[in-house]
């Protein structure tokens, strides 16, 4: 499976340097000195990685016959892409690549279907699980322990214990909202469930 790991900034000096946009977990493993990459466009490359240093928080990388800033900065905004192993693990435990995560099933406890994972989204606090349900809609999951239970590769399923108020259906609550109106008390029910939800998002 190909993966992109970086893509091609600008030139830096005069030497055949360039500055390299992260798209890898794993820079050491995917952008050391050795690694060969395919590119795309696919007449940049193959590039051969010679030497990487870092630079004031940023990775530049020398790449095998680039030798000075005009040839380095042809290879600008070119992406490079890593040859993955399906089946490889990252070496932390509890940690999967993107790949291995799409299209799984995500299931409760009871085996009740929730839906199937079509995007992940990484943010600086968490990452996210996109789920289409069965009815077409979407559902975000925080990819935490504390919702998400177990994560089964062999037989494609992830399986989650929400808080209230994270999957419950809209129409669910809005018709609960409706019959529940006239009584004292209980119109701030789905309010309730839906600061469940924003309180898991902020478990990680």
């Amino acid at each position: 499976m190909q993966l992109v790991v970086a893509r091609i900034g600008r030139a830096h000096g005069i030497k055949g340097e360039v500055t390299v946009e992260v798209r890898t977990d794993e820079p050491e493993l995917r952008l050391g000195p050795g690694a060969v990459l395919t590119t795309d466009p696919a007449s940049a490359g193959p590039l051969t990685i010679e030497t990487g240093r870092v630079h004031s928080g940023r990775l530049l990388l020398r790449f095998e016959g680039v030798r000075d800033r005009t040839a380095a900065e042809a290879l600008r905004n070119t992406l490079l892409i890593a040859d993955v192993d399906p089946a490889e693990l990252p070496e932390e435990p509890d940690e999967y690549y993107d790949h291995q995560l799409m299209d799984l099933d995500v299931v409760l406890a009871d085996g009740t279907e929730v839906g199937r994972i079509t995007e992940i989204t990484h943010l600086p606090s968490q990452d996210l699980f996109i789920v289409e349900r069965p009815d077409g809609s979407e559902v975000m999951i925080p990819f935490v322990e504390q919702i998400v239970t177990e994560i089964d590769l062999q037989e494609q399923r992830a399986v989650i214990d929400p808080p209230p108020g994270l999957i419950d259906d809209r129409a669910v609550i809005a018709s609960a909202r409706d019959e529940e109106a006239d009584e004292p008390g209980e119109a701030e029910e789905p309010g309730r469930s839906g600061r469940g939800g924003q309180n898991a998002g902020d478990a990680g």
